[in-house]
């Protein structure tokens, strides 16, 4: 196959979609598939270039305001800045955040009439707004915590949620922005923090426990997976920084507890109306119930990344899963596709 890795972009989680195709693209190549790497920011790179970007990590904090918006203002048009993108089988969406996980990108590639990986535009669109889809989960029987959105006071929040809560934007991914916050001095702060990465913030009661991750591949449930830090949440640090968190796949759950929570991921993954693949994040309370806290529809994929460990928990390897995903973009490619 000839596929197309769109990366990079314009979204705080930059350097994370730069370090899954750093994985997928050798991994793809590693099939005999032709791969072009696209920086959806910067257009397709030469071979120099793509090397010396893909080797480049995850920085400890996210690109700064500043720098994402030098690059916003080139950022790739792919109709017209990268015409050989309409040569290709399938496009991989190597995206994380913004505008790669939000939908738009999907809606460009729907035009064009090209196969690419992960959810459809809407499904996209929806998994990336928290509020959208904490209430479409409710709605399937997946329990979520209880919530409110800003603008909100910190008298209501107490009455409503009580303290502890979570702080984060509502169109974000890989907890950018997020803070726990204990008591009411500390809210303002919070919001003003969640406010620099959307305009809509939500305020989430407190789930404390255990965090658990559930990845979807072709509609099935993978094995779950725990993940064990340092601080009370899986923040941006513990997940991309080496020593950040420990990732036990499978979890230690009894057998009855991994089936319904295999269950309520399958549940809620089919309640936004996601693709091939995805992954959905949950807290396991001391009582042990479970409480879902969001899909993600294009997760990390490099091969420490929390679906390619669920996937190898399962027996399929880097390369296999990577295949798969683009065979499922193949098979549901849009009616307009050549």
């Amino acid at each position: 196959m000839k596929i197309a890795v769109l990366f990079g972009g314009t979204s705080e989680e930059r350097d994370v979609s730069i370090a899954s195709a750093a994985q997928v693209i050798p991994a793809l190549r590693g099939l005999g598939h032709d791969v072009l790497a696209i920086d959806t920011a910067t257009g397709r790179l030469p071979a120099s270039a793509e090397q010396k970007m893909l080797a480049s990590g995850v920085a400890p904090e996210p690109p700064s305001s500043t720098q994402l918006a030098g690059m916003s203002n080139a950022a790739l048009m792919l109709t017209s800045s990268a015409p050989d993108i309409r040569d290709v089988d399938v496009v991989f969406l190597a995206l994380h955040g913004g505008a790669g996980e939000d939908g738009r990108i999907q809606s460009v590639l729907d035009l064009a009439g090209l196969a690419y990986t992960g959810s459809n535009h809407i499904a996209s669109a929806t998994a990336m707004d928290k509020d959208l889809s904490k209430r479409l989960f409710r709605a399937a029987g997946v329990p979520s915590a209880d919530w409110l959105m800003a603008p909100v006071a910190a008298p209501e929040v107490a009455a409503k949620l009580g303290w502890p809560v979570v702080v984060k934007p509502n169109k974000q991914g890989s907890t950018v922005g997020l803070s726990i916050v204990r008591e009411e001095k500390a809210f303002a702060p919070a919001l003003e923090l969640a406010g620099r990465f959307d305009d809509e913030a939500m305020v989430e009661r407190f789930i404390p426990g255990r965090e658990l991750t559930v990845g979807i591949l072709d509609g099935q449930a993978l094995p779950p997976g725990e993940i064990i830090t340092k601080g009370e949440v899986f923040d941006y640090q513990a997940k991309y920084q080496k020593g950040g968190a420990r990732e036990v796949f499978p979890a230690d759950l009894p057998p009855e507890a991994t089936a319904r929570l295999q269950q309520l991921a399958v549940r809620a993954h089919h309640a936004l109306k996601l693709g091939a693949y995805s992954r959905i994040d949950f807290r396991m309370d001391p009582e042990g119930a479970f409480w879902c806290l969001e899909a993600n529809s294009l997760p990390g994929m490099t091969a420490a990344s929390l679906l390619p460990q669920a996937a190898r928990a399962a027996g399929i390897d880097f390369q296999s899963l990577c295949e798969r995903i683009c065979r499922a973009a193949l098979a549901g490619r849009s009616p307009l596709g050549k």
